[in-house]
């Protein structure tokens, strides 16, 4: 593979769960603080974010000196042996099953939000976010099995439109927030607590630290499928290791703009 395919096909992962990952976050954080998770947000986001910068320069390492397919699994039979490599393997197996079935009914969950409609079609629409789960694993099966070299182009083009659209997103509300009367703001409703409120600040307890430490599990979904460079390292042009470490790097910082773009929209 190119780098540029490469890049589209290995970084799917990785760059599609920076959809979710504030959206995540926000699920836990709201039904606590109200209107102030829309606060709470940003720093919980540069944790975030910090751990992203840990990730790849940790497996920039790893791509450099492991250039066979494995990543953690080759890393810990090397040097742990077999039965550590066996705890890894079925980690990344788990990682990959788990972020497939997140990945997805997102994915579903945003289509029907789009378009509301489905959810009327006779028969399958009580079910449709199902349905299309389902079919879109059964796609993404299809294209796995004919090889990674082979479906390069066709997993590649879906991450540069999901990437190009989101950029195009945050520029879009940048630019009405700076220059075009700034972005529609949600009303304050009874029961909310607004923003910079410090009458409630006796319940900030353990039981709240527990909430923000939830919220940082949640958004820490971003940061799923940052490592499936390193496991088809074997499969780019040479020199393997040099042309992972320059897409892993490329990769997150994609994601770091995503991420951050979208925890801004919603913070303003």
């Amino acid at each position: 593979l190119s780098k540029p395919l490469a890049l589209g096909v290995l970084s799917c992962d990785g760059i599609s769960s920076a959809a979710y990952g504030t959206e995540m976050m926000l699920l836990a954080l709201l039904p606590f603080f109200g209107l102030a998770a829309f606060t709470l947000v940003q720093p919980t986001r540069l944790v975030i974010l910090a751990g992203i910068v840990l990730v790849v320069l940790s497996y920039r390492e790893v791509v450099s000196v492991y250039t066979r397919a494995g990543g953690s699994y080759v890393v810990a039979r090397e040097n742990f042996g077999p039965r550590v490599a066996q705890v890894a393997a079925v980690a990344l197996l788990i990682d990959y099953v788990v972020t497939l079935a997140v990945q997805t009914a997102a994915g579903s969950a945003a289509i029907v939000s789009a378009f509301p409609a489905l959810t009327t079609i006779p028969v399958i629409g009580p079910q449709i976010l199902l349905v299309i789960s389902v079919i879109a694993i059964i796609l993404m099966a299809y294209g796995n099995l004919r090889g990674i070299r082979e479906a390069g182009r066709a997993f590649a083009l879906p991450t540069y439109l999901f990437s190009g659209t989101v950029v195009l997103m945050i520029l879009a509300g940048l630019y009405r927030e700076l220059a075009g009367g700034g972005l529609r703001h949600v009303p304050v409703g009874h029961g909310a607590v607004a923003i910079g409120s410090h009458s409630h600040a006796g319940l900030i307890t353990f039981a709240v630290i527990y909430m923000l430490a939830k919220a940082f599990a949640n958004g820490g979904s971003s940061l799923t499928g940052i490592e499936a460079v390193s496991n088809a390292v074997s499969a780019l042009r040479p020199p393997e290791g040099r042309n992972a470490r320059q897409i892993l790097v490329i990769q997150g910082s994609i994601v770091a703009v995503l991420i951050g773009g979208i925890s801004w929209l919603a913070h303003v």
